[in-house]
């Protein structure tokens, strides 16, 4: 064991470096197909939870102020519901962080997507039982954005570039400003292309459940997806 002047040293398991991670590593993959989770969630959030959104919480803080403008359709509640909800689904990331080194990333993120799994699955349950109206639905908004909180707080642990799975504003800056028309190399173009088609992969079906009354089983398939994410990453 290494050694220093105030005792022993432990050493961390290497972990794979974000930026090392090319687009056919499973970690890529994984996270494509949490971006595709993401696109349900939002076509779930917004267009079934009363206009709220449960994992851009730029767009959840830009709500509660048209909200508070008065502007029809949008919820104070709703909005910090989400908001509350989604900071302790990144604290939790923050707290399951502490023990990455111990138990190995692929261990580490794992867990996470579990408990985010674990998560939609009771969100569906609450629909499914209750619908989505009234005080059910604020308990819809808020375990959904414990679940993307903990997703963020995940994904932002890895640092793969280009690949937050949930928010798409920087992805899209640097596709445009890293171009060749824009003087430069166009890095990582495949890998910002493939996150826009996958969030609108996601969102798309969404929607349509969402406009045909089908809440719970779009929050189903999003448990399903991200569960299928779990069962398939191997490194």
């Amino acid at each position: 064991m290494p050694t220093s002047a105030d005792g022993p040293r432990t050493t961390a398991p290497p972990q794979l470096p974000g930026p090392q991670v090319h687009d056919r590593h499973p970690l890529a993959l994984a996270l494509f197909g949490l971006t595709v989770v993401s696109g349900l969630i939002d076509a779930v959030s917004y267009l079934g939870l009363g206009h709220v959104f449960t994992a851009n919480m730029t767009g959840n803080v830009v709500v509660i102020a048209f909200a508070l403008a008065g502007a029809p359709g949008f919820s104070v509640t709703g909005s910090l519901t989400s908001l509350g909800a989604f900071l302790v689904g990144a604290g939790l990331a923050g707290r399951l962080a502490v023990r990455r080194a111990a138990v190995g990333r692929v261990r580490w993120l794992r867990t996470a997507l579990i408990l985010e799994v674990v998560l939609h699955v009771i969100a569906a349950a609450v629909v499914f039982a209750w619908g989505a109206n009234g005080s059910v639905r604020l308990a819809v908004i808020a375990l959904v954005a414990v679940a993307m909180g903990l997703r963020n707080g995940t994904v932002r642990g890895l640092g793969v570039p280009d690949l937050t799975t949930t928010v798409l504003t920087l992805t899209l800056t640097g596709l445009a400003a890293d171009s060749r028309p824009a003087g430069g190399t166009g890095p990582r173009q495949r890998r910002r292309i493939l996150a826009v088609a996958t969030m609108l992969a996601g969102a798309l079906p969404g929607a349509v459940l969402v406009l045909h009354g089908q809440v719970a089983w779009a929050l189903v398939a999003s448990a399903v997806l991200a569960g299928l994410t779990v069962l398939l990453y191997r490194e």
